[in-house]
């Protein structure tokens, strides 16, 4: 039985109502705010087990948001999945390097709204597959069981997602991956995922490996692989 909680962050009171009273019929507990200066508050305050956050917001809107929390080491783990009727490439690419974790377009299915909630979660609370030894490729170390990725010594901030899919290829270096593949290695979910999704995620991973970002080739017509 789900009991995670979720924090809904969506200003349209029809879409606000909808979105309760799926989550709620899959007993997560909800609490829904309107604004963004209430989402950043109440995150800081007493952090969700995750954030269903809408871009268009009064005031300070979602992108904003994200980049606040992400930015904060106090909810820089809370998984965000953003909520859209934007539509615009830019705003999702945006989204994800600033850390969010997954997306969803309006008008959206409810019970794909509910899948992505539930996927997120799971990869959130499940434990990384596959060996845990520390990876050393040139100048990026991989610490999977501290979660960690250093780019020539320092830091590189990496979401859930962004670090699988480093982890994942850099275990494999030279082997060509399909996008298909990458998602069902990372996400180990049977939902509908674009491969646009993949490739979103890699403009961030590589954004955030800096001089690094080599590493990762794209096979045209193909996927992606790790740089032998």
């Amino acid at each position: 039985m789900a009991n995670e909680t979720i924090l809904v962050v969506e200003d349209e009171e029809d879409i606000l109502d909808l979105i309760r009273y799926n989550l709620e019929r899959e007993n997560y507990r909800v609490k829904c705010v309107i604004t963004g200066e209430e989402a950043v508050k109440s995150s800081r305050s007493n952090p969700p087990d995750l954030m269903l956050l809408d871009l268009m917001l009064p005031g300070v809107d979602g992108l904003e948001v994200c980049k606040r929390l992400k930015g904060d080491p106090g909810t820089s783990a809370i998984p965000i999945v953003m909520v859209s009727a934007k539509g615009e490439d830019a705003d999702v690419v945006t989204g994800l390097e600033l850390g969010a974790d997954d997306y969803v377009s309006k008008p959206f299915s409810p019970k794909v709204l509910v899948s992505r909630v539930r996927a997120v979660l799971r990869r959130k609370n499940a434990a990384i597959p596959g060996d845990s030894s520390v990876i050393h490729v040139g100048d990026i170390t991989i610490h999977p069981g501290r979660h960690e990725t250093l780019v020539k010594g320092k830091p590189a901030e990496l979401t859930l997602t962004e670090f699988r899919i480093l982890q994942f290829l850099a275990r494999r270096p030279g082997w060509v991956f399909t996008r298909g593949q990458i998602v069902e290695a990372v996400r180990n979910e049977d939902y509908s995922v674009t491969d646009r999704a993949v490739d979103f995620q890699i403009v961030g991973l590589r954004k955030k490996l800096g001089p690094c970002a080599k590493y990762i080739e794209t096979v045209r017509g193909v996927g992606y692989r790790f740089k032998e």
